[in-house]
């Protein structure tokens, strides 16, 4: 467990997950949790206008995601529908040494993405975000 503000016991997937609009201008830190931008979007792409996942345009391997908004939760149960549990990679190559919790040393963690399809539509397209392209 992990201690927030050393108030609340959050576990490390404690978190409520917000993709700030693109038109959301932020001027400072937030409240509560903290802000994470730099992802690319592989295999689909972020749709501004219904802020979901949306099928990648023609030509498009990466997107650049706005925003993400980190906010702890204690006991929050996880959504049953509307997300998508989106694996994010710190480089392309998704295959890494496997460390001693059985994870790939490339996986960094799931975020919850909103997505008005069933999470299958997206792993099929095996839809990740990356942290660094190779190029």
């Amino acid at each position: 467990k992990q201690w927030y503000q050393r108030r609340v016991a959050i576990t490390a997937g404690g978190f409520e997950y917000r993709v700030v609009p693109v038109t959301e201008e932020i001027k400072e830190k937030p409240k509560t949790g903290c802000y994470v931008s730099g992802f690319f979007v592989e295999g689909a792409r972020w749709c501004s206008e219904t802020h979901v996942l949306a099928e990648s345009r023609p030509k498009e391997l990466f997107t650049d995601m706005p925003t993400i908004q980190l906010i702890p939760a204690a006991d929050r149960e996880q959504p049953s529908s509307g997300i998508y549990i989106c694996p994010v990679y710190k480089t392309l190559t998704r295959a890494g040494t496997l460390s001693t919790t059985g994870h790939s040393t490339n996986f960094v963690m799931p975020l919850e993405l909103p997505s008005d399809k069933p999470p299958e539509h997206w792993i099929k397209r095996a839809v990740a975000l990356i942290c660094a392209l190779d190029y």
